[in-house]
């Protein structure tokens, strides 16, 4: 252990006592200027500290108002080479606690930091409290208690790169934790957090000039909350009923009387002369109430106004000024198509509503920011917990271009309407692409009553999606670009296509259901990706069949094996049917709903099964007459069972499922697979064999044994005529005697 210095050797009321101020990472300058206009003396900063001196005065103005720091800490020791428990149980005992702690307070140590031989805080922690233990028996005095909940006083331990700074925590509770906010929105902001969102976006300097300020999407009020209290001079923490220093051997709580009353005084006049209009919106009913509730006990509820409503609503009459909000992130793929949409909206609100406003968002991806179609002219990166986030500064100006690019004619006649959305040439032309898709197959769908169908697959390689229509909702599986392809420009054009999505096909965005389909092994495809349970009702002919669009890569349904479902349909009356790896049993359902006498259908899946039950009860079939039946495929055709009229049969094209005993490669074991179902197959019976293996090739073994009949080009619909490779499709029978 090499101590670097320990402070503190007496505390006269104006010496300059060192500390450092914890905050959220990014927040280290805005934090230094802010204590800085307090009356501190900043020396450096770091990694999510301040560090500085302050005279005893100071310390508590830090506390009790700084509206950005975590912690403030009076540092009492830094030491140098700290690597194992016992260096750190010497650092700790080295240092005079008895000036710090009162004789019978209770302690709390929090830890922070590790070395190769010190692993986990609560064994730091530990060292530390033994430190400080050995250091009142050493010297005769009575052993404080410890109490990890409610201590007196806590102690605070910082351990890097064999650093170690040992203070005491001035704060008590973070200072983020104003007291106001008990009742909370889904993921809500820290409360420094958006009052260093508020700084950025200048709103005190605004706020004294008398600027409106607007929050489309307040959530629980934290940004209107943070924003009342710098408008109002409101010390951000007056309300707090106790602080960490006052358990501190060296409080003084004269001084901290005086203060405090100050700072009340400043409340009450800042309260009383603040005419400004602080406006707030939600769709959720609760969360308006809860910042509603959170106003009151911040004691700001008489300036704020809250209304449930829309985002993109008309807004109220305001003066100009600010319009800050913290959108939803979407952290996950599938929560795009409603937030693209939502973005849109947004920058087409903004244009039409909020000229000669400045607009602050927080988003968790600037590309999002983009589909505003405006242009931020100063970001800032903030972290949001663990997410990394920009705050985009926008003026927004009485004609606005989309951004980094040239709008089309059709753009530019659009614009006419300032609220209009304008889209690049390359969305126009896939927007384009789609009308006349939807042209080209529309007599065809009047004609067929198909209405689970493809629409476009990746028909433009630019735009390298498959879209779905199912009924009224929308399916989009985007390809995974190729290396070669830069990733920047392929997630572009992505926001760029389902943008386009909900005007094309004139639908609202959370109908789009989005996912990604990269090369799949086995049955990966059928693995959940969600467990929203959200499930929805489709027709094919006469059939209704569940599908969910969100929680699984495939949807329960094959839009490409319709055909063979309607020739399973068509030829299944009187038979009994055998459904090999039959998924949702959509085919079973259809052959039943043809007048199949019996049907067997089997899959290794639970889950699967218990949908295509599902789906017979859906259709009323009989189940004592359609059997359902775990198993694999492949081990029960190697028995000798009953024979069927017709098969179906549709292997993965590979799997090395867990629940299989070997690894199926459809091509390498497609001849012995077709050889054990025909064992089970009637003399007059027909086998309809397909799979998905694009570059898949017949073994002539096949021919030389049974009558083989390609049926692949009649079983490919319009909608998936630009693929004919999707699938292969045969008819298999016994050769005639």
């Amino acid at each position: 252990m090499k101590p670097s210095s320990t402070e503190h050797s007496s505390e006269t009321a104006h010496e300059e006592l060192a500390f450092l101020a914890t905050c959220p990472r990014s927040m280290e300058v805005l934090l230094a200027e802010e204590l800085t206009a307090l009356g501190a003396t900043i020396a450096r900063t770091s990694v999510s500290s301040v560090h500085g001196s302050a005279t005893r005065d100071v310390l508590y103005r830090l506390c009790l108002w700084s509206r950005l720091a975590n912690r403030i800490i009076l540092v009492v020791g830094r030491f140098e080479e700290i690597e194992d428990g016992p260096a750190l149980v010497t650092a700790s005992n080295s240092i005079e606690w008895e000036r710090f702690i009162a004789p019978g307070a209770s302690l709390r140590v929090d830890f922070h930091g590790e070395s190769a031989q010190i692993r986990h805080t609560r064994f730091g922690a530990q060292c530390v409290k033994d430190g400080v233990v050995d250091r009142f028996q050493d010297h005769g005095r009575v052993r404080p208690d410890i109490d990890p909940k409610g201590a007196d006083l806590r102690l605070y331990a910082h351990l890097h790169r064999g650093r170690l700074v040992l203070g005491i925590d001035l704060s008590g509770d973070s200072l983020h934790l104003r007291g106001y906010r008990l009742d909370g929105a889904s993921a809500p902001l820290k409360e420094n957090l958006a009052a260093a969102l508020l700084v950025r976006a200048d709103w005190p300097a605004r706020a004294a000039r008398g600027e409106s300020l607007f929050d489309p999407m307040c959530g629980s009020g934290t940004l209107l909350i943070e924003a009342a209290l710098m408008a109002c001079d409101i010390a951000p923490n007056l309300a707090r009923p106790r602080f960490g220093f006052h358990g501190w051997a060296g409080h003084d709580e004269t001084l901290w009387q005086e203060i405090h009353g100050e700072a009340a005084h400043r409340a009450r006049v800042g309260r009383r002369e603040c005419r400004l209009a602080l406006y707030g919106r939600d769709h959720n009913l609760r969360a308006v109430e809860s910042a509603r509730a959170n106003a009151g006990r911040a004691g700001v509820e008489s300036l704020i106004h809250i209304e449930h409503g829309d985002a993109l609503a008309r807004p109220p009459s305001m003066t100009p000024g600010l319009v800050i909000t913290n959108p939803p992130y979407g952290e996950r793929l599938g929560e795009l198509p409603a937030l693209i949409s939502l973005y849109q909206g947004l920058g087409a609100l903004l244009r039409e509503h909020f000229t000669g406003w400045s607009v602050a968002l927080l988003t968790g991806d600037p590309k999002l920011g983009h589909r505003l179609g405006m242009k931020a002219h100063r970001q800032y990166a903030f972290k949001n917990g663990s997410l990394d986030t920009r705050l985009l500064l926008i003026d927004v100006h009485e004609r606005v271009r989309s951004e980094g690019h040239e709008p089309t004619q059709d753009a530019i006649k659009g614009d006419e309407d300032a609220g209009a959305v304008t889209h690049s040439a390359g969305a126009q032309m896939f927007a384009n692409r789609l009308r006349k898709n939807r042209k080209r197959l529309s007599k065809w769908l009047k004609r067929s009553g198909v209405e689970c169908y493809r629409l476009y697959d990746a028909d433009m390689p630019e735009y390298a999606l498959a879209i779905d229509i199912y009924g009224g909702w929308v399916h989009v599986q985007e390809y995974a670009a190729p290396r070669s392809i830069d990733a920047n420009q392929a997630e572009r054009r992505l926001l760029e296509a389902i943008g386009v999505l909900p005007e094309v096909l004139e639908i609202p965005a959370d109908y789009i259901f989005l996912k990604r389909r990269e090369r799949q092994a086995g049955r990966a495809q059928y693995e959940r990706r969600d467990s929203s349970g959200q499930r929805f009702q489709v027709g094919e002919g006469n059939a209704k069949l569940w599908v969910n669009l969100r929680d699984y890569l495939d949807t329960g349904l094959f839009l490409d094996h319709r055909p063979v479902r309607r020739w399973l349909h068509d030829h299944s009356a009187g038979k009994r049917v055998l459904n090999l790896f039959c998924y949702t049993a959509t085919a079973s359902v259809q052959a039943a709903l043809g007048g199949a006498a019996e049907s067997l259908s089997i899959d290794m899946s639970n889950t699967y099964l218990g949908w295509a039950e599902d789906n017979f009860r859906l259709n009323r079939l009989d189940m004592s007459r359609h059997q359902l039946r775990r198993e694999d495929c492949m081990a029960w055709l190697e028995r000798n069972g009953p024979q069927f009229d017709l098969i179906f049969m549709d292997p993965p094209t590979f799997s090395n499922s867990k629940k299989m005993d070997n690894v199926l490669d459809i091509q390498r074991d497609h001849v012995h697979m077709i050889e054990r179902a025909m064992a089970h197959l009637a003399p007059e019976g027909t086998l309809l064999f397909s799979n998905n293996l694009r570059r898949f090739k017949m073994d002539d073994a096949v021919g030389e044994r049974f009558e083989v009949k390609a049926l692949s080009k009649q079983m490919l619909d319009p909608d998936f005529e630009r693929r004919p490779d999707i699938h292969h499709v045969y008819q298999i029978r016994h050769r005639s005697a």
